[in-house]
């Protein structure tokens, strides 16, 4: 088959490498003439393990181009995604402005029938305004060419979304024609072969269902968070209370640790827009209302938790942060706790060193000078007063504490996370982590 992604962001160019290397040609098309050119020399503009690998092989078996005009790609394909961005208004809901300047793009461009499918996050009946775009560019030319529209959200973790796009939990496709079930289906039965595992449903089901399970998940997290913070009040152990109610099957084990907050490009936007949806149509969602309350209370936790053990006297200490992207694997900082927090200690006239595994070059897009980037973690710690965990990288679990020890000048550790167990202890650190 022959497709095309109109936005190779993150999700676009995950998907376009995995259609690309599953045997369809795939046109990946982007407004940025910067990005598409570093594509075409084999640059990747964001990190995900595997996907130069995957991007690569596209290229080289022909099956993978980039494009800036969805005026010359449309001929070529039957199916044209759209997976451009979809950032908070500042109201909280979503912009559309990319998504129609796509439906817009292809009114105006479209000779022959075509499949466009919005794989954006985007709010309950948007697809509606969608179809109405391209209608309204279509009559403008005087034509009145057959299409269809469908929705087909992603439900990829960033650090995993090859293998989340490759061995699906579900694929979730919204449709209201045969034809576009049909096109739907031969795209995805090379994935699912022996297990297919697409669930087709009307597209307002399928646009909610994104959001309700970004939504719900934010949930779990938060509710966690809000138990983790009881536990430190009466002295529990929320590994312990994380364990017991995980072991019930109606309840699950995914998405219970207690941490320091969530952050990403789509937990806090899509509850944001979720909310905003739900008071459009006079179904206030009081339970997300404080979930995203919930969370952004937890962003504040570790430097509430260094201001009281020093008592307040914070001014001039210097302290290293490990771990800067909202989540290991990724280099990604979008409302990222990191960044709450070395701002509070910046503005508490600390001196912050940092270091991440992949996103240093992210971090200095978004705090310039203003903290030391360390070459790694023990130099990050040289001579500071508190380390501060906040990404559960892999590389961070098993330091050599006693070197650590000798080199800090106060020994306090503020897991973030609740990785650590008593190695630091050991050392001489004191130990400071959510509910525990």
């Amino acid at each position: 088959m022959r497709i095309a992604i109109v936005g190779i962001g993150y999700v676009g160019l995950v998907s376009a490498a995995c259609f690309a290397d599953l045997g369809a040609e795939v046109y990946c098309v982007d407004v940025d003439e910067a990005k598409i050119q570093r594509l075409q020399q084999g640059e990747i503009p964001i990190y995900e393990p595997g996907l130069d690998t995957l991007v690569r092989r596209g290229r080289e078996a022909g099956r993978l181009h980039f494009r800036t005009s969805i005026a010359e790609v449309l001929p070529h394909v039957e199916i044209i995604f759209s997976a451009v961005g979809t950032p908070p208004d500042e109201d909280g809901s979503a912009d559309l402005s990319h998504v129609l300047a796509v439906a817009r793009a292809i009114g105006a461009a479209m000779t022959d029938y075509c499949l466009v499918v919005t794989k954006s996050t985007v709010p309950v009946g948007t697809y509606r305004r969608v179809r109405e775009v391209i209608e309204e560019e279509q009559k403008k030319r005087g034509v009145e060419i057959p299409f269809d529209v469908a929705s087909n959200p992603e439900f990829l973790k960033e650090g995993s979304a090859i293998d989340d796009f490759m061995r699906p939990d579900r694929v979730v496709v919204g449709v209201d024609s045969d034809r576009a079930r049909d096109l739907m289906t031969r795209l995805y039965k090379p994935i699912l072969l022996n297990n297919f595992r697409v669930l087709f449903m009307d597209i307002t089901s399928a646009e909610m269902t994104k959001y309700a399970a970004n939504a719900m998940l934010a949930t779990r997290i938060s509710f966690m968070n809000e138990v983790a913070n009881l536990c430190d009040a009466v002295g529990a152990n929320v590994s312990m209370v994380r364990k017991g109610i995980g072991s019930d099957a109606r309840i699950g084990s995914k998405f219970l640790y207690a941490g320091c907050g969530y952050g990403g490009s789509c937990f806090p936007k899509d509850v944001q827009a979720f909310i905003r949806t739900a008071h459009e149509h006079g179904c206030p969602m009081r339970v997300l209302e404080a979930v995203e309350a919930v969370n952004e209370a937890q962003k504040h936790i570790l430097f509430d938790k260094f201001e009281r053990f020093f008592s307040g006297d914070i001014r001039g200490r210097r302290v290293a942060v490990w771990g800067l992207a909202f989540k290991p694997e990724t280099d990604d900082m979008r409302q990222a706790p990191s960044l709450i927090l070395i701002r509070a200690l910046l503005e508490a006239g600390c001196q912050v060193a940092v270091y991440d595994p992949v996103a240093m070059t992210e971090a200095k897009r978004h705090l310039g000078e203003s903290v030391r980037y360390a070459r790694d973690i023990y130099d990050s710690a040289l001579d500071v007063d508190a380390i501060f965990h906040v990404t559960e990288w892999k590389a961070f679990r098993m330091p050599a504490w006693e070197v650590l020890a000798r080199s800090v000048r106060t020994p306090l550790l503020i897991d973030g996370r609740n990785v650590f167990d008593t190695a630091p202890v050991e050392a001489g650190f004191t130990l400071l982590q959510i509910g525990q």
